[in-house]
């Protein structure tokens, strides 16, 4: 007798993807493994050096926490570490492109493995959205200080503003849309078209110059410390800004600024040697940037009193305020200019890839998991995201922006870590190229907690709006991804349509009825462990 309808639905909803059809998926790749073990950690800092730094530290300092900013980026830094431990582990068990969907997928079903597919979505293009926005703030500042060249309102900033106090939308009178925004995001992703070899020339290169650049603001910028800045350290709470819970809703709005190693795991399919490489590239990065926030965020709070840097640049505008730094702000705006390129492109090179995923697993139409036949590249889901991208970046404000990041981060994070407790339970001879320390509980319980405890604390608008979107993606789901997963529908899937994504065959001749076989099988079988 066949089960009761609503239990076919469960056992769909729960049903997982083996891992064995996975690494399949993996090694049949059509994608160029270009990417080695310095152009992974190159992507990390690329990724996670920059709106952080360069535009976020001010606003969280002068909106949130005060000079206790800096324990927000530690805090936020312990946090991420934490679970950059357990993405490490199921990036070198798991070496696909799908990041935290494709983990979720085969350790707690098809369901919300969606979710958190369709949550990437959002943190990426926001993220990038977010970045660009901050990036035309360097431009207008740099040409101003270099060539004495001022650009109007009218092209630069976003027609709105977001009161991080009253919790409501203003009007930016005079201000009709940022070009240098959507620029930016159409250039980034006409590279990224061109393929992951030369985005990841470029990307090093301006990593480089980024990393020079915020050393040299350190160190050339220390002499202007005044220890009364740093006083009081953690301001008196007024409204919803500072105290102690200021300084969690400091590490909220700066967590944005860790997101590099979720973005690291979705190159695993144009990694030469993910199992080994991808635990480095993301807790190398990781740790190199956790310490250079530390570094300028220190330095910043001392330059400069903290309710004065709730601007769109606040390194250079603290600098303003000090004799004979002309020098020191355009080496800085220049840095900014570039270190925000990389984030903007890591951004835009992860994104595509989830939707790429997502779709050969039938979760989006199968346009968005086409290869270009020339450059193997996802061309389709990255153009759609580097135009949503311009669109966000003309019209919306950086500060409303980076919240909407992190708390799909923390989202993120928070699954992760779960996942790694899943598959020491459910896979545990696996092969593993990295293996948190200290068992699987332990690291994964703290980080998933911490992230919890963070999401929580968010304002209570920016979990709406993201409780909004997920409500928004649930319906999809149901109307396409769920009819249409190659997981539970194998019967919808032939050859031919496996064919069309790369446009050579997936699989040796017979090897597609072998990978339905499973996946259907999984679909409708009793919710358990999957091996």
């Amino acid at each position: 007798m066949d089960a009761p309808r609503w239990k076919r639905i469960v056992r769909r909803l729960v049903a997982r993807k083996p891992l064995d059809a996975i690494l399949q998926e993996s090694e049949r790749s059509a994608m160029r493994r270009v990417l080695g073990r310095l152009d992974l950690v190159a992507m990390g800092i690329g990724a996670i050096i920059g709106t952080g730094i360069f535009v976020l530290t001010g606003v969280a300092a002068a909106e949130n926490a005060g000079p206790a900013v800096i324990v927000s980026f530690l805090i936020a830094g312990l946090v991420a570490g934490l679970s950059a431990l357990s993405y490490a582990e199921l990036a070198s068990m798991v070496p696909i492109s799908g990041s935290a969907y494709t983990y979720t997928y085969a350790t707690m079903g098809e369901f919300l493995a969606w979710v958190i597919g369709w949550d990437l979505i959002l943190e990426y293009l926001v993220g990038a959205s977010t970045v660009a926005v901050g990036w035309s703030a360097y431009v207008v500042s740099f040409f101003k200080d270099a060539f004495g060249v001022t650009f109007t309102k009218k092209t630069t900033q976003a027609p709105v503003l977001w009161d991080s106090k009253e919790l409501a939308f203003r009007v930016n009178h005079g201000a009709y849309i940022n070009i240098p925004a959507m620029f930016v995001a159409l250039a980034v992703t006409a590279l990224l078209v061109l393929g992951m070899r030369q985005t990841s020339w470029v990307n090093k290169t301006v990593v480089v110059i980024k990393i020079t650049v915020i050393l040299l603001f350190i160190f050339g910028a220390c002499r202007f410390v005044d220890r009364s800045n740093y006083h009081p350290f953690v301001p008196p709470r007024e409204g919803s800004a500072y105290g102690a819970r200021g300084v969690f809703k400091g590490t909220q709005r700066v967590f944005f600024s860790y997101i590099g190693a979720d973005c690291i795991s979705t190159a695993a399919q144009e990694a030469r040697d993910p199992q080994r490489d991808l635990p480095w590239g993301i807790c190398g990065s990781l740790a190199i940037c956790t310490v250079l926030y530390v570094g300028v965020a220190t330095v910043l709070c001392g330059i400069a009193p903290y309710r004065d840097l709730g601007v769109a640049s606040p390194l250079t505008h603290a600098l303003e305020m000090h004799a004979h730094t002309r020098w020191l702000r355009i080496l800085v705006e220049i840095g900014a200019i570039c270190g925000l390129t990389s984030v903007i492109l890591v951004l835009l090179m992860g994104q595509p890839r989830i939707l790429y995923v997502m779709a050969r697993d039938g979760m989006f139409p199968r346009v968005f998991g086409r290869l270009h036949r020339r450059f193997r590249t996802p061309w389709v889901p990255t153009v759609l995201a580097g135009v949503v991208c311009a669109v966000l970046a003309g019209i919306l404000p950086v500060d409303i922006l980076g919240d909407m990041t992190s708390i799909g981060t923390l989202l993120a994070f928070v699954l992760v870590n779960i996942g790694v407790v899943i598959m020491r339970f459910t896979h545990p001879d696996a092969p593993r190229g990295f293996s948190v320390p200290g068992g699987p509980f332990v690291v994964p319980a703290l980080g998933g907690a911490i992230a919890l405890v963070v999401l929580v604390l968010s304002d209570a608008p920016t979990i709406y709006r993201l409780f909004i979107w997920l409500a928004v993606g649930i319906v999809v789901y149901a109307l396409f991804g769920y009819r249409r997963s190659r997981l539970g529908n194998p019967e919808k899937w032939s050859p031919e349509d496996i064919a069309y994504f790369d446009g050579v065959p997936l699989a040796a001749p017979g090897d597609e009825a072998t990978i339905k076989e499973t996946t259907a099988a999984a679909a409708h079988s009793e919710p358990g462990p999957t091996r």
